[in-house]
């Protein structure tokens, strides 16, 4: 199933047909010796391979021998970027993408896969990029489309999708692709009108180092590290979402090494640039592959196909390799998932609508960018506006609970205990400084002391420092004491070295909150309270 798609993305790169099996030859058995996740199929893959073709095009006739060589030189250039990114540990990147991303990404990618493989399975030629651009361009093509093909793909569809219902872990998408191939070739469907792959050439690969010249290599340089973002990010988001849906884990940086190691073995080769691919790496799934050991069989598989079988191929139906893998994208939107996230956490719903939105209408590496800030600025704004609370004993138990701070509201007379629940930082402080001066301005008695619970802070920086010495200074020409309870040693260092314990006093902070509040108490018994 997935050879026939490699050699369609050889078509993409410009390069000769058999290039894209060599793809998943050397390439595969190189990440599955060195890589991570027990799952990701490295190979070639239409974003790499539109990027690099976009570019080199203009340098030289695509799938000329110049041409060729510019695309090994690519790969071997990613080897070394990634090298590079593997000494610098940039695997944690993978950590920005949240499981909320990872299945908008899928889906998006489903989306987007699927709308191109429905140019195949109606027998027209794909003339953009772009899913929109795809949909409204199917849309104006609809009367020039091959009913034959329909009619077939139609037919496969409903096999493999009865298949994957009623008969799950079965071959059934292979028995189609071989029922197809024995079809067109006893009956001829390429007289009708049906595309097929057509002939190709077969044999091993032959492993030379590409010589370009240093003009060439400075001009190279910029297109291999547009290649290396989307490989590590693509890569990254395509082993984390397999691995979530199984339970697994994966090392990211590990993957890196079994990129790096691919992408070389390629650039020797004679192929082009490989990468994780999410439609290959379902596909595989979808069979049942549960190691590396599958990627293996399918490189051994691949070996005897160039060695032996590439003329059979060239009898497969175009509109059938189109049904196979629009039936494996559309597995690849979990709307369970979604929906799960929609009823558990509307605005992580909003963030993979967004997600899938931005890899149909945009692209799959912008896509996954996008999501990587969107899920950072999430994030940012929970800690921009984090959750701060008074504490105040509870009428039955008597213990202190939590409450959200409102004019007013104050622990005991004379008494207040705050909690702010992030780390204090430049966006933040202010509403650290508005909540204490609220609390102190509308307490029912005027507010001896306050008991700052300061478990949540573990940083503080240099803006937000200024801030609550600034805050410290008018609570004390208010007589008002403050305290800070729960310091840990890390916020503690920080508050010495931004001079807060100077401005607080070394006798006013202490590790645990009960010691405060005992302190705060004689603070606050020794002076008498007056009614407000």
């Amino acid at each position: 199933m997935n050879i026939p798609q490699v050699l369609g993305y050889a078509r993409i790169a410009g390069m000769p047909t058999v290039t894209g099996l060599y793809t998943v030859l050397f390439p595969l058995v190189a990440f599955a010796m060195f890589g991570s996740s027990r799952h990701l199929v490295v190979a070639a893959d239409s974003a790499t391979a539109a990027i690099f073709s976009s570019a080199l095009s203009e340098m030289e006739p695509a799938g000329s021998a110049a041409y060729i060589r510019l695309v090994s030189a690519v790969a071997l250039l990613n080897a070394g970027f990634l090298l590079i990114a593997r000494l610098c540990r940039l695997g944690f990147l993978a950590d920005f993408l949240s499981r909320t991303v990872l299945v908008g990404f899928l889906a998006g990618v489903g989306v987007q896969v699927s709308m191109s493989m429905l140019y195949d399975m109606v027998g027209l030629e794909v003339g953009s990029h772009n899913t929109v651009a795809q949909l409204v361009g199917l849309a104006q093509a609809l009367p020039h489309m091959h009913v034959l093909s329909v009619g077939i793909s139609c037919m496969a569809c409903a096999l493999l999708l009865s298949g994957a219902r009623f008969l799950p872990g079965r071959p059934v998408a292979l028995v189609v692709v071989l029922g197809a191939l024995g079809l067109s070739w006893s009956l001829g469907l390429a007289q009708y009108g049906v595309t097929v792959l057509g002939p190709m050439q077969g044999g091993l690969p032959h492993f030379a180092v590409p010589i370009v010249s240093w003009h060439q290599f400075l001009a190279l340089l910029p297109v291999s590290a547009s290649c290396v973002f989307v490989i590590i990010a693509q890569s990254a988001a395509t082993s984390h979402a397999f691995a979530y849906r199984l339970h697994e884990t994966v090392d990211a940086n590990a993957d890196i090494v079994g990129l790096c190691a691919a992408n070389a073995v390629a650039g020797l080769s004679g192929t082009f640039t490989v990468n994780g691919s999410p439609t290959q790496t379902a596909m595989a799934v979808q069979a049942g592959g549960t190691s590396q050991k599958a990627q293996l069989v399918f490189a051994a598989v691949t070996l005897c196909v160039l060695l032996f079988f590439t003329a059979p191929l060239q009898y497969l139906p175009r509109c059938i390799l189109g049904s196979v893998v629009f039936c494996v994208a559309i597995g690849m939107i979990d709307v369970a998932a979604l929906n799960r996230i929609r009823q558990e956490s509307p605005g992580e719903f909003r963030l993979a609508l967004v997600t899938m939105a931005t890899v149909v209408s945009i692209g799959v590496e912008q896509g996954i960018f996008i999501a990587i800030a969107l899920s950072l600025f999430r994030h940012v704004r929970h800690s921009y506006r984090p959750h701060t609370m008074v504490l105040k004993p509870d009428p039955t138990t008597h213990e202190l609970e939590a409450v959200p701070v409102r004019a007013g509201e104050q622990t005991e007379p004379g008494l207040v205990v705050y909690r702010f629940c992030a780390d204090l930082f430049y966006a933040n402080c202010s509403l650290f400084a508005e909540d204490i001066d609220l609390l102190v301005s509308t307490a029912p008695t005027p507010v001896r002391c306050l008991v700052v619970d300061c478990s949540a802070i573990t940083d503080i920086d240099y803006s937000a420092a200024s801030v609550v010495r600034d805050e410290l200074s008018r609570l004390k020409m208010c007589g008002v004491r403050v305290i800070f309870g729960r310091v840990a040693s890390y916020a503690l260092a920080d508050m010495e070295r931004h001079r807060i314990v100077a401005a607080l006093g070394a006798g006013n902070i202490y590790g645990q909150l009960h010691q405060a509040l005992a302190s705060a108490r004689q603070t606050v018994e020794s002076a008498p309270i007056k009614a407000a």
